[in-house]
């Protein structure tokens, strides 16, 4: 079966082989420099194309999509389908009334209002439970760092008994030397 050769296999072909005829170009650059000694650049450099794409608008590019979706149906063996008739409008954004806007601040004024009279209430009780707090716990931390020295000086103890107490094997071999 035949390929059919599309614009765009066209174009890229045509961008392949102007991308290896660069490619060339540099090497044939490299080999005359090698014989004559010369520079090494090639003798015609070959600058990019400065074409600027247009821009389409969305309706543009609507029909361009239907257009191509109609096609690829057709290809496919598709049936098409019915293009839409006219797209739903929208429903127009809703506004708020003065008045309930009004109603809105006022209760979020209150709210705030509550909200900053329940902080500043609880305030002074917490300070004279931590007031307390800290009384009650200076003793209790003064124990706690006690008893890590206790440990530690228990410890020590025990590791001195033990260098100087002989081992099981030492004392059998003292009573032997006697």
């Amino acid at each position: 079966m035949p390929t059919k050769l599309t614009p765009e296999i066209l174009t890229a072909a045509i961008a392949g082989f102007e991308q290896q005829k660069t490619h060339f170009d540099l090497q044939i650059a490299e080999l005359r420099a090698m014989l004559s000694g010369g520079s090494n650049e090639p003798a015609t450099t070959p600058e990019p194309p400065t074409a600027k794409r247009r821009k389409f608008s969305a309706s543009a590019r609507r029909r361009m999509k239907e257009a191509q979706q109609r096609q690829w149906a057709k290809i496919r063996g598709e049936s098409e389908r019915p293009a839409p008739a006219a797209p739903e409008k929208s429903k127009p954004k809703r506004k708020m009334s003065a008045a309930g806007r009004k109603a809105i601040s006022e209760a979020t004024k209150k709210r705030w209002a509550a909200f900053h009279a329940a902080k500043a209430k609880p305030v002074v009780a917490k300070k004279a439970t931590a007031r307390k707090a800290t009384v009650k716990t200076a003793p209790a931390k003064a124990a706690k760092k006690a008893a890590p020295a206790k440990k530690t000086a228990a410890r020590a103890k025990k590791v001195t008994a033990k260098k100087t107490a002989p081992t099981p094997t030492q004392a059998g071999t003292e009573t032997a030397a006697q």
